[in-house]
């Protein structure tokens, strides 16, 4: 089967997850939960909520899963969710080309306090938003086209009209089962989900978006500017809800 593989990267407390339960909504999917986080965590160390069972239950051989990710699959489309942190520099890039790469954003001020209810000290490389701008960078150069970049707040605002698009850019069908899914967990979510998945267990669709009136603690501020730069990078290409693309930076 020529199976459509769609690597989208985005960093922690994006709607990440909502986005994978639409795909998984469609009756021609599959998806995959961070496939990489086992091994982030043990390389890096950290003591992320869940440690012990995320390496004990999910595989931390990064090859091994590489070769999942490409090799043969039973659908027509294969969704992957990614965090651009977890992909290390020790992970080669070459099978970048097999798979279609899309960009998730978010507002650094929308993701940082939701972010700051899990991991309490975050450092920027924990936003994912470095690797994410530098991943989008790589993939542009060795592809010679511009991946896709969606920014969640267009995805919440108007969700029928940007995965019309999406799937249209994709060169695949849309389906209405995108827009709304079953509430509860998946046998598809990693073993992380009861730390982070609440929210999206209990949700049947894409929440509506609102403005948030919490604020980013002074203490992080700087890194919320810095964060701001770089997402401010990836929006410049983000592609409408009618199609059409941000024109780049020159």
């Amino acid at each position: 089967m020529n199976t459509l593989r769609i690597a989208t990267w985005s960093g922690p407390r994006n709607i990440s997850t909502a986005m994978m339960r639409s795909w998984e909504n469609r009756p021609d999917t599959i998806v995959s939960d961070e496939p990489f986080y086992a091994h982030y965590l043990k390389v890096t160390g950290l003591d992320h909520p869940g440690r012990d069972a995320i390496l004990t239950h999910h595989a931390s051989n990064w090859e091994k899963v590489v070769e999942e990710l490409v090799g043969p699959c039973s659908e027509s489309v294969f969704y992957q969710k990614h965090m651009t942190h977890h992909l290390l520099p020790n992970i080669t890039r070459d099978w970048l080309s097999q798979v279609t790469n899309v960009f998730l954003i978010r507002h650094p001020r929308e993701m940082m306090t939701s972010l700051l209810r899990t991991i309490p000290n975050p450092t920027i490389e924990e936003t994912g938003l470095p690797q994410q701008l530098k991943l989008f960078n790589f993939v542009q150069k060795a592809t010679g086209t511009l991946p896709l970049v969606l920014d969640s707040k267009d995805i919440l605002q108007q969700p029928e009209q940007m995965l019309r698009t999406l799937c249209k850019k994709l060169a695949i069908p849309f389906y209405k089962q995108m827009l709304s899914w079953p509430s509860g967990k998946r046998e598809s979510d990693g073993v992380w989900a009861p730390h982070w998945y609440a929210s999206v267990e209990s949700s049947t669709g894409f929440a509506p978006w609102m403005p948030k009136d919490e604020e980013v603690p002074p203490a992080f501020e700087k890194v919320c500017l810095e964060c701001i730069d770089l997402y401010e990078e990836l929006a410049a290409h983000k592609i409408s809800p009618e199609g059409k693309e941000h024109a780049p930076n020159i």
